[in-house]
């Protein structure tokens, strides 16, 4: 598992004063940078090196946060499949959970636009933080 601290900043808060939760999509894609690295060490933003692309998010608003406090975002993996995975991520403030999300990648060839299999020695990587 990874984990993040966020500090909210006052362009993260909407009119009714709290979180907007457009922001969870920048907080959760932040939290995924480690794993990305697992893909491509050097975080060569490149088109010929980036080897993932997203295929799906979801996110669960279960309690609303507010400025003035940081947030802890958890990351982990939930499933590995031949070509994709799904990592769950979870935002704490206050240490309760008040948000929690899904976001399945997969391992992509933009060269040839078509998923390849995942290699084993990232599989074994992916697997060490598996929740």
């Amino acid at each position: 598992m990874f984990k993040i601290i966020i500090t909210p900043k006052f362009g993260d808060v909407d009119g009714l004063k709290h979180i907007t939760n457009t922001i969870l999509a920048d907080w959760f894609e932040t939290a995924r940078n480690d794993i990305f690295k697992f893909f491509t060490p050097d975080f060569d933003l490149s088109y010929e090196k980036w080897k993932l692309i997203m295929a799906r998010t979801t996110y669960d608003f279960v309690g609303q946060m507010y400025l003035g406090k940081n947030v802890e975002i958890r990351t982990f993996v939930l499933k590995i499949g031949n070509s994709s995975f799904t990592v769950g991520h979870e935002a704490y403030q206050d240490e309760e959970l008040k948000v929690k999300g899904e976001a399945v990648c997969v391992h992509f060839d933009f060269i040839e636009q078509k998923s390849r299999p995942i290699p084993e020695d990232i599989r074994e990587k992916l697997e060490e933080h598996m929740v």
